[in-house]
């Protein structure tokens, strides 16, 4: 639970500096397609970063906790897997790259069904 709160802060602290960073240094760098997948990864980033605050929360009590645990988990590598190759495409033009994506959002729908479980067991 506490993990879970605390990788929830980090990333949220993280996709502040990353949306500044793409607001302000990659604006001018950055095709407008370019750019508007570094956004998707910045907005995905923030929308999971507060599912893990959201569900460190409940795990202390309002689900069952080992379930929420691995939906935080999972939603963490949907974070790293999803954002993370939205944000090294839109940096390096690397196409192949989004091969990677699709595990990245596998990881959040599974999260969100693990905590739907995890609601459901009380």
């Amino acid at each position: 639970m506490q993990t879970l709160l605390l990788l929830g802060s980090l990333n949220m602290a993280l996709v502040v500096i990353l949306g500044a960073f793409g607001a302000h240094a990659l604006k001018r760098k950055l095709t407008p397609e370019l750019l508007k997948i570094y956004e998707t990864g910045v907005l995905y980033h923030l929308v999971h970063g507060l599912g893990l605050l959201l569900i460190g929360v409940l795990a202390g009590g309002a689900v069952s906790s080992g379930l929420a645990v691995t939906a935080g988990w999972l939603l963490q590598i949907g974070i790293v897997l999803f954002c993370g190759s939205l944000y090294v495409l839109a940096l390096t033009g690397v196409k192949r790259l989004g091969a990677i994506t699709p595990l990245g959002g596998l990881g959040f729908i599974t999260g969100w069904v693990v905590l739907f479980a995890a609601a459901l067991q009380g």
